[in-house]
């Protein structure tokens, strides 16, 4: 079972009495975000997984800007299982499911997605800050449950900071990195050409690179 650097709700962030947490980061880069996935979103129908949800607030903001598209949010933390439901209820969200426990170190990921009870073929998959937080048998984990559940025309969308060429691509990522592999060598900011071999060998490839604020990237990746 994996262990993630950051649980909301103990980092000082607000905790609302109905379990909402909220997360600073989605403030600053939700916008963005968005507009990278717009592009292949807006205007289809399908089910979407987000991997590693956190506070609930990503999946209940691009809930209401696809209303065709059911979203099914998932975690392994009880306390951010608790406020994606709660974001979703506050929202009003019809199109938002009830949470996935899913284990990213496990790439078959949950029961649901294999006995009828979750999602179809999906239309994507999207895990944002989750990969640079984790061991990297998630990462392993998260690529092979995305090659098994994406439809043909199916696309993976990972957002974070990410080496290219085996280099940082900004300063601050570089301390960023040192700091979580401090913290625990099994975590730090992973290199695209990494990820790309083990979605390779997974039967997906690099279809994008989209350059975000903030030296983030989302790497978008589609079947071979």
């Amino acid at each position: 079972m994996a262990e993630y650097v950051v649980e909301f709700g103990r980092d000082g962030g607000r905790v609302e009495a109905d379990g909402r947490l909220d997360a600073a980061a989605f403030h600053r880069n939700h916008q963005a975000i968005w507009q990278a996935l717009a592009p292949f979103l807006e205007g289809r129908r399908g089910d979407v997984v987000e991997v590693g949800s956190g506070t609930g607030q990503h999946v209940v903001e691009f809930a209401g800007r696809t209303p065709d598209i059911t979203w099914w949010p998932s975690d392994l933390n009880e306390a951010h299982l608790r406020s994606i439901a709660a974001w979703s209820a506050h929202a009003q969200a019809g199109n938002v499911r009830a949470p996935l426990r899913i284990d990213l170190g496990d790439p078959l990921w949950c029961p649901q997605m294999r006995d009828g009870s979750g999602p179809g073929p999906l239309l994507a998959v999207f895990c944002a800050n989750v990969v640079h937080i984790a061991p990297w048998p998630v990462a392993e984990g998260l690529i092979a449950g995305a090659a098994r559940y994406l439809a043909p025309d199916g696309r993976l969308f990972l957002y974070g900071p990410f080496k290219q060429g085996g280099r940082h691509t900004a300063v601050s990522n570089a301390v960023f990195d040192t700091s979580l592999r401090s913290g625990n060598p099994e975590w730090g900011v992973r290199d695209v050409a990494e990820l790309e071999q083990v979605a390779t060998k997974a039967g997906l490839q690099l279809s994008d690179t989209i350059a975000m604020p903030a030296n983030n990237l989302v790497l978008v990746f589609a079947r071979i």
